[in-house]
């Protein structure tokens, strides 16, 4: 014999049984449609309530009614007393009664067919309502089985609704930019991605032939093996600084949690007196102009970004040229400015060199002397991209003429502290 149920469990379990037999699902069109009747039933009543106090007030008002006594002399020799007729006093009451009795079957009738009538108007206003919050919200249900098709490999399809410029039409538009913004984050994930498989697939590379060279020697040396072993390690310092810059460009995309203060004139005298002997061997010139630059942010990441700009611009320079670097506080910005001269760079090509792994007719893996700047990834640039825009600073690069390339990068302004 089965166990009774408690009372709340019981009846948790018929509202489970329910719910699963169909009653409908609270979509906003229900909810759309319950509120347009509910307004509807609630202003007819309201309506009916103030139409059915004032005719009730008009009927129980009382008439006015002219009276007339006439005086009638009874023949004889002595007059008929004054008095009420008992006859009219009946009539006026049976009058009376029929009055009241038409009142009441009047307002009886108000009440039963007003009430008819918004019934009826209630039943039409959820038909009604039922269609418009469905016309209205259709190009919800668009936008819905849209985002629930669209997967990573379609992120190129678009709503594109029509119509009139209202809520819905700018939801629409904004879920379309959202789109675009995940396709093109999504193609550079996956050109980034397969650009850094490429990048540490040829020190790996390297570092395998090596050491199969080596011990392949049938008469290996002290001189061979050491040889073989610094190149080895060489290949190796190669993974760590790629590593390290791909790693400095993952923390630029992802912002800043919080800012300090950082003098940007003494970041750049910093990176030139470390950045001089490189330049001796390229035969660069350094022409730095510090003047004052305050700004707020990240010092290790503004270290990261003058130091790129100074390395790309000793890279990709010509034997006899020069760097000049500049900071200077304008419009309340500390603006940072790196022009050098090199080869000419076509100003079509300044945007795609911002992008990861990107070089201009040099091969992918760089050249020059070893552990001089000229041995590059193609990070440099884009690196100075992702730490500007976590700083919320402006990034442009524009031809220099004659050669070269000239960026400018400037920070915000330091918020002044109220006195």
């Amino acid at each position: 014999m089965p166990v009774p149920l408690p009372l709340p469990a019981a009846l948790r379990r018929l509202t489970g049984r329910i719910v699963r037999a169909g009653l409908p699902r609270r979509t906003v069109r229900l909810r759309l449609t319950a509120l347009y009747a509910g307004l509807l039933l609630v202003s007819g009543a309201v309506l009916l309530a103030v139409t059915y106090g004032l005719v009730a007030g008009a009927l129980h008002r009382a008439p006015t009614v002219l009276k007339r006594e006439v005086s009638v002399a009874a023949p004889g020799p002595a007059a008929r007393p004054a008095g009420p007729d008992p006859s009219m006093t009946a009539l006026r009451k049976d009058v009376q009664r029929t009055v009241d009795h038409q009142k009441t079957a009047m307002l009886h009738t108000l009440l039963a067919q007003s009430g008819i009538a918004l019934g009826l108007m209630s039943v039409a206003s959820v038909l009604l309502g039922w269609a418009v919050a469905g016309r209205v919200l259709s190009p919800l249900r668009t936008i819905t089985s849209t985002a629930r098709d669209i997967s990573a490999t379609s992120l190129h399809r678009r709503l594109a609704l029509d119509g009139p410029h209202d809520e819905l039409r700018e939801l629409g538009d904004t879920f379309d930019a959202l789109l675009a913004r995940l396709d093109t984050s999504f193609q550079a994930q996956r050109q980034f991605v397969a650009n850094a498989s490429h990048e540490l697939r040829t020190p790996l590379a390297r570092q395998r032939v090596l050491g199969q060279v080596a011990l392949a020697d049938p008469d290996p040396t002290v001189e061979s093996l050491r040889a073989a072993h610094e190149r080895i390690l060489a290949a190796g310092r190669q993974q760590e600084r790629l590593i390290e810059a791909l790693l400095t460009l993952a923390r630029g995309h992802a912002g800043l949690d919080e800012r300090h203060p950082l003098d940007l004139a003494g970041l750049v005298r910093e990176a030139v007196a470390a950045r001089a002997d490189a330049a001796r061997e390229r035969q660069v010139t350094l022409r730095p102009t510090t003047g004052a630059a305050v700004s707020s942010g990240h010092r290790a990441l503004a270290e990261r970004l003058v130091a790129n700009l100074l390395d790309n611009a000793i890279r990709y320079n010509t034997p006899g040229g020069q760097v000049d670097v500049t900071t200077r506080t304008r419009d309340g910005r500390a603006v940072l400015t790196v022009a050098n001269t090199g080869p000419e760079v076509p100003a079509e090509a300044v945007e795609r060199i911002l992008l990861p792994f990107q070089r201009l007719g040099r091969a992918r893996t760089g050249g020059g002397p070893r552990g001089t700047p000229s041995q590059g990834f193609g990070l440099g640039l884009s690196i100075v991209s992702a730490v500007a825009s976590a700083h919320d600073a402006t990034l442009t690069a524009a031809p220099r003429p004659g050669g070269g390339l000239v960026v400018t990068v400037g920070f915000p302004a330091v918020p002044t502290q109220p006195s």
